[in-house]
Order: structure tokens, then sequence, then C-alpha cells
């Protein structure tokens, strides 16, 4: 096998990974809905934020086994590879007001550290039972778990069509 199909097979790989990752995440948004204990929320949030941290160097190193592979194999000169990073592009933007924010608020209700906060920063004081009921309120994983589902089909198709 040459350099290019070792790239592909490297870069399907970590993909894989990353979507575990990730789909542990997915999960915890599911199961929040339904939990009421703080206890068991944090322990929740903490495992989804984890999980996050793997799926986003996943994530990187996807991104650069996939560059590396579209330039070892003469790709960048058709449109597909820069539709992919486009459909990348849309699916985490829009992944983040519809998942990460909601997911957000919840940690702040229960006076838990943010991504983003700055290191050493004191989280702030846990919110009330109501402030935590409206926090996970919001939590509504259905959107951001289908347009998940179909970027990865989307990207599916273009890397192994690769139509135009």
């Amino acid at each position: 096998m040459d350099l290019y199909g070792w790239l592909v097979v490297a870069h399907v790989s970590v993909v894989i990974v990353a979507l575990m990752a990730h789909g542990v995440s997915m999960f915890a948004m599911l199961r929040l809905r339904s939990e009421t204990d703080r206890g068991r929320i944090g322990a929740i949030l903490d495992l989804s934020s984890s999980s996050l941290t793997v799926a986003g160097i996943g994530l990187l190193a996807a991104i650069v086994l996939g560059i590396a592979a579209a330039i070892v194999g003469g790709h960048f000169s058709r449109f597909w590879p820069w539709a992919s990073i486009v459909v990348l592009i849309v699916v985490i933007g829009a992944m983040t007001p519809l998942a990460a924010a909601p997911m957000s608020r919840v940690r702040h209700a229960l006076g838990l550290a943010v991504p983003g906060d700055r290191i050493g920063q004191t989280a702030g004081d846990a919110g009330t039972d109501a402030e935590l009921t409206a926090a996970l309120a919001g939590i509504r994983p259905a959107l951001p778990a289908a347009i998940g589902v179909a970027g990865i089909v989307v990207l599916v198709w273009l890397m192994r069509a690769k139509p135009f």
C-alpha cells in the first residue's frame, strides 16, 4: 500500500475514534434530560467533557490526516475536498450553539467550570433548583444529533463518491 492508502486508513481510523468519543457526549446529553440529582448530573457532565477532549484531539488529527491524504492523492484540484471542509465547518458551527451552549448553561447552574474559563478561575456559585431545571430544559439533543448524523453521511458520501 502506498502513502496515500495509509493516510486514508489512518484518517478513517481516527475519525472512528473521534466519533466514538463524541457519541459519549451525545448520549450524556440524552441522559441529562431525565436526571435530577445534582451529583449524577455533575458526573455525567464530567464524562461528557472528558469524552469531548478525546473527540477534539481525534477531530484535529483527522483533519490533518485528511488534508495530507488529499494533498498526496492530488485531490485538492477537485471540488469535493473543499466541500468536505465546508460541511465540517457548518456542522461544527451548528453544534456549538445547539449542543455546547446548553451544556455550558447546565454546568453554570451546578457551579462547575465551563470550557473557556480561565485556568484557576473559580467556577462560581451553584444556581437554584429552578435555574438548574431551566438549564436542563434547554437541552434538546435531537437537532444536534440529526445535524451530526447528516454531516457524517454527507462526508462519507463525498469521500467515497468523490463526485466533483
